[in-house]
């Protein structure tokens, strides 16, 4: 890579991780058994919080059988965030059943709550809160709304691994919660997911589907139709020695969103972090003026080194969603999308690095006002 070159996210593989792979080459156990999958299961969910979780092949899988585990599917409705990653609404579409977009909070970015239960029907089966950018949810008026209208409440917490929701940690806050191990997260397997829960028979469920829907019991019999969404050991590996470090990759991550804010507080807004909220400092999101194009700031930062990527555009205004909702009809989510740009954020950035970023972003911005 071009030394002079700023990516927006890189993994740091600093711990045990080359020891812990080695293991499994040395013994033999690479696919998906072996000791570091049982541990890696064991361990996160105590990180997190929980009694169970159950190891996948990345997020999105993870959040397809969480709602298979639910007995979401056809004619359901499952309300979702505008602003997200496209795999919260595919996994709805994946089931059969149908997403419907809630706008944005202003105050968090995340599902405006009373914008979900203006959209809650008959046929709402389950919300999906999104803990967007590393930023959670407000998980106890989603949970009110949940348990008045007997819906499922899942975390979507891809994005947040280490958040605290009033000192709770992100993936105990509500019936489930998925998280994805992607190359840019802050805990990182290449790729990888995990479903946690404290529902013990929920979480036999979607070891069960992850497993081809083999038998807990009877090996090799097939009472229901399952899917290959196994983890590997080798992934499984990196993960246990990534959540040995896991506080350290956060600390730095803090370090690098408060070099942002001290940098550029007179010339961006940026997302909110809520009071009852600890950010998982994911990804640093710039908030330009509306005066300025956002995707010509970031072709110009990428010109001088500097790689950016827009905010998620709206769901509801994707071409495979759009007959759902109307455009303008969710104004929060698409304002945020149209002027939010992701800044470099991770540990793989030295003081240095942030400092150049900013003044590139300053740069670009003072050129173009």
């Amino acid at each position: 890579m071009n030394p002079s070159f700023i990516p927006i996210a890189a993994p740091v593989l600093n711990g045990n991780e080359k020891a812990y792979v080695n293991d499994c080459l040395d013994t033999g156990w690479i696919s998906s058994n072996g000791k570091y999958i049982a541990r890696f299961e064991k361990e996160f969910a105590a990180y997190c919080g929980v009694g169970h979780a159950v190891a996948c092949c990345n997020g999105t899988v993870a959040l397809h059988v969480a709602l298979l585990a639910l007995g979401i599917g056809p004619g359901d409705e499952v309300i979702v965030p505008t602003i997200t990653f496209v795999a919260t609404a595919n996994a709805v579409h994946y089931v059969g059943a149908t997403p419907v977009f809630a706008d944005s909070d202003r105050a968090t970015w995340n599902l405006d709550p009373a914008d979900v239960a203006r959209k809650i029907t008959a046929r709402t089966k389950a919300i999906i809160a999104v803990h967007l950018y590393g930023q959670p949810a407000d998980m106890d008026a989603l949970a009110t709304l949940a348990k008045k209208h007997g819906l499922s409440l899942v975390e979507d917490a891809a994005e947040a691994h280490g958040a605290l929701y009033r000192g709770r940690r992100a993936g105990s806050l509500g019936d489930v919660a998925t998280f994805s191990f992607y190359g840019n997260k802050n805990l990182t397997t290449g790729e990888g997911g995990m479903c946690v829960t404290n529902d013990g028979p929920l979480r036999e469920k979607m070891r069960q589907l992850c497993w081809q829907g083999m038998d807990p019991v009877r090996r090799y019999w097939f009472p229901v139709v399952g899917y290959n969404y196994r983890m590997t050991n080798i992934a499984a590996a990196l993960g246990v020695a990534q959540l040995e470090r896991l506080e350290w990759h956060l600390a730095r991550r803090r370090e690098v969103f408060a070099l942002y804010k001290e940098r550029l507080s007179d010339v961006v807004e940026w997302q909110p972090e809520a009071e009852w909220a600890n950010h998982a400092c994911w990804m640093f999101t710039a908030l330009l003026a509306p005066k300025f194009d956002r995707d010509a700031v970031g072709t110009a930062l990428l010109a001088k080194g500097v790689e950016t990527r827009p905010v998620f555009p709206p769901m509801h205004l994707l071409p495979t969603y759009a007959h759902l909702t109307a455009p303008g009809s969710l104004p929060v989510g698409e304002d945020l999308s149209r002027r939010g740009l992701n800044l470099p954020t991770g540990a793989h950035l030295s003081r240095e690095d942030v400092e150049r970023v900013c003044a590139s972003l300053r740069s670009v911005l003072e050129q173009n006002a």
